[in-house]
């Protein structure tokens, strides 16, 4: 399997906003081969930032990239910008993909 986090350094006061623009979003992910997941997070807030990521699994690295050369993935970052004024982020998106070499899941654990 392969994991697609992008980080963002949301503006402090642009959290709702941010948190928004995903909220009402078309991902068209759920048509896509080899997608398994999708999960958006909030993370530690800094002085001028609040740290957010984008965490997709994918059944492997073939299908992310599938993904990122496919019409679905087009239009769905069609409204990636912000288009209703200045940008949300300190500095642009962070991309990191893993390959998952090991897992351990609680066999009771909800999914």
């Amino acid at each position: 399997m392969f994991i697609a986090m992008n980080r963002f350094q949301v503006k402090t006061g642009s959290e709702q906003a941010f948190e928004n623009v995903w909220a009402t979003r078309e991902s068209y992910l759920s048509s896509v081969p080899g997608f398994i997941e999708f999960h958006l997070l909030k993370g530690p807030v800094a002085e001028d930032h609040t740290l957010y990521s984008t965490h997709t699994t994918w059944a492997d690295h073939a299908a992310f990239d599938g993904w990122t050369k496919s019409e679905a993935f087009r239009r769905s970052h069609a409204r990636a910008g912000n288009d209703t004024g200045p940008s949300l982020y300190l500095g642009h998106p962070k991309f990191e993909g893993f390959e998952i070499i090991q897992s351990e899941r609680k066999s009771d654990a909800a999914a």
